[in-house]
């Protein structure tokens, strides 16, 4: 049996377009890792907070947490609050979900770092978007690019 981790997530989507479709073709097990950029996108990031990251987090250094990156990341953030609004779930669980989504990913590494933190997105191995809502936040990706 094969697998392959790659990181995936509506801010790394590059593996669509050959990487996914091949290991789907071929009955390769995907398990995507990263599916919230390092917290990015779980909802509990903040200006604030990333801006007091130790000298050491690798993060300070990560495009996505810093302008103009990080503005838009965190307008997208909102989307998936709002989004998880309608179904009583995290914008974590949300990112999640739209990760899960694709037919061929087998599972997603969350990394979480302490039991709260799972409870908080436990509800991602059942929860789904609908597809308008994943049309919504494609659309919002392609937007800002």
């Amino acid at each position: 049996m094969s697998s392959l981790q790659p990181p995936y997530s509506m801010l790394r989507p590059a593996v669509e377009k050959e990487i996914l479709p091949y290991c789907k073709e071929r009955n390769i097990g995907v398990i995507a890792y990263s599916p919230m950029v390092s917290g990015l996108l779980s909802g509990t990031m903040t200006r604030e907070r990333i801006k007091n990251f130790p000298k050491d987090d690798w993060r300070r250094g990560a495009k996505e947490f810093q302008e103009p990156r990080l503005s838009i990341n965190l307008k997208l953030v909102e989307l998936l609050r709002e989004i998880g609004k309608r179904h009583n779930v995290s914008p974590g669980v949300a990112a999640i979900a739209w990760t899960l989504r694709n037919p061929a990913v087998t599972a997603a590494i969350v990394g979480a770092r302490s039991p709260r933190q799972v409870d908080g997105f436990i509800a991602a191995g059942e929860f789904r978007l609908t597809d308008d809502e994943i049309r919504e936040i494609n659309k919002f990706t392609e937007e800002h690019k």
